[in-house]
């Protein structure tokens, strides 16, 4: 099932896979089989935590090679009607306390929300989808129901 990534994202993504691939995966194989020579492997910390890495790093490349294989890379252009679509960055203002919020709508498989990313599929994602600067949104959060106006539109 394809999944909707920004070119960005799938980048980062990639670069992850690489790094681990070819840098960090054959330096911890090395680590592993230097511990190894030196003999008893059960009482050996450096023999235990290379093999626990490397357990970490496939884990970890098989969730990159399903990310990867499964995306839908989509190019963040701004629609001729200045509605909000995927890779859109939302300014918005809270009508009530008047605190400003910026947020990019990106795919599943981008959230971050410290930075400011999240899902079209979230509560606000939804709310942003097909909106255009100058519109009202109401949010349900579990403190009750938001409005935003959005102030402006980026991609």
């Amino acid at each position: 099932m394809k999944h909707l990534i920004s070119k960005e994202g799938f980048e980062k993504y990639k670069a992850e896979w690489e790094q681990l691939k070819y840098v960090e995966r054959p330096a911890m194989i090395n680590q592993v089989q230097a511990a190894a020579a030196e003999g008893d492997r059960s009482e050996n910390a450096a023999y235990t935590f290379g093999r626990m890495r490397v357990r970490e790093i496939d884990r970890r490349l098989r969730e990159l090679d399903r990310i990867l294989d499964g995306a839908k890379i989509v190019e963040s252009v701004a629609p001729e009607d200045g509605s909000i679509k995927f890779g859109a960055t939302v300014k918005m203002k809270d009508t009530k306390t008047k605190r400003e919020k910026v947020y990019q709508i990106v795919g599943d498989k981008e959230i971050d929300p410290l930075q400011g990313k999240i899902s079209m599929k979230s509560p606000v994602g939804e709310a942003l989808m097909g909106k255009k600067q100058g519109d009202t949104v109401q949010v349900q959060a579990p403190r009750g129901t938001i409005t935003y106006e959005i102030v402006e539109v980026h991609y």
